[in-house]
């Protein structure tokens, strides 16, 4: 009887994806945004979805699919900008000209939250995901932080926060939920995560939410939670 197969490292199921995306066989993508209304004159932008191995405190959450210290960064936007502000998002922003998604995400992700690029192994890039309330086509960037720098807010002015998320947290089914807006007789939901912080809970919602929520479903790495458990949120 053969032997079972090593089940892959997170590192190893995250360049798997991105090379199934480049090669076409990686699926339909991004179930949550499939049918979202694509922007009439698109912006490209790219993020850094920057997974790592923490160095600090690990998440207590004991996942299936993850190790306890696997982490992501995120940032808190700052609560005066005027597009999506105070929201939880990954690291990126805008093209410049003739700059390229990889570029632009390592660019950004310095600019916003003072990391080491050197330090930074570039996975791949996902599908193109449409942002049609702020005109942008964001492609998210994967990549694997190899060797980990100090990071933190740059600019007050853009955020409010830097910080690694552990992934076992956000997994975590108690951390979990969905928020719902209810505008003008219709109603928006999405899924949304509680990360806990030293000083409070950390909401992430929207487009992020949504992003994380698919690249968990597609790695595998998803626990049975509460789809109908509402986190509150502030628009």
């Amino acid at each position: 009887m053969p032997a079972e197969r090593a089940p892959l490292s997170a590192r190893a199921q995250l360049e798997a994806l991105t090379a199934a995306v480049a090669a076409g066989s990686a699926g339909r993508g991004f179930s949550a945004l499939r049918g979202a209304p694509v922007p009439t004159a698109p912006r490209a932008a790219a993020v850094l979805i920057l997974f790592g191995v923490l160095d600090g405190v690990r998440s207590v959450h004991a996942a299936d699919a993850v190790s306890r210290d696997l982490d992501v960064l995120l940032l808190a936007r700052a609560a005066t900008l005027r597009s999506h502000p105070g929201q939880v998002a990954f690291p990126g922003g805008r093209l410049d000209g003739g700059e390229e998604p990889i570029a632009a995400a390592l660019r950004e992700a310095e600019e916003e939250t003072g990391l080491d690029p050197a330090g930074v192994d570039v996975l791949g890039t996902l599908e193109t995901l449409p942002l049609a309330f702020s005109q942008h086509l964001v492609t998210p960037v994967l990549a694997w932080w190899r060797h980990p720098t100090p990071v933190r807010v740059v600019d007050e002015a853009e955020s409010a926060a830097v910080f690694r998320a552990p992934v076992a947290d956000l997994l975590d089914p108690a951390n979990r939920g969905v928020t719902v807006i209810r505008r003008e007789g219709q109603e928006f939901r999405g899924p949304a995560f509680h990360v806990p912080h030293a000083t409070g809970i950390h909401l992430v919602w929207g487009f992020t939410a949504i992003v994380l929520d698919g690249l968990f479903d597609r790695l595998g790495w998803t626990e049975p939670w509460d789809g109908t458990r509402e986190l509150p949120v502030t628009v």
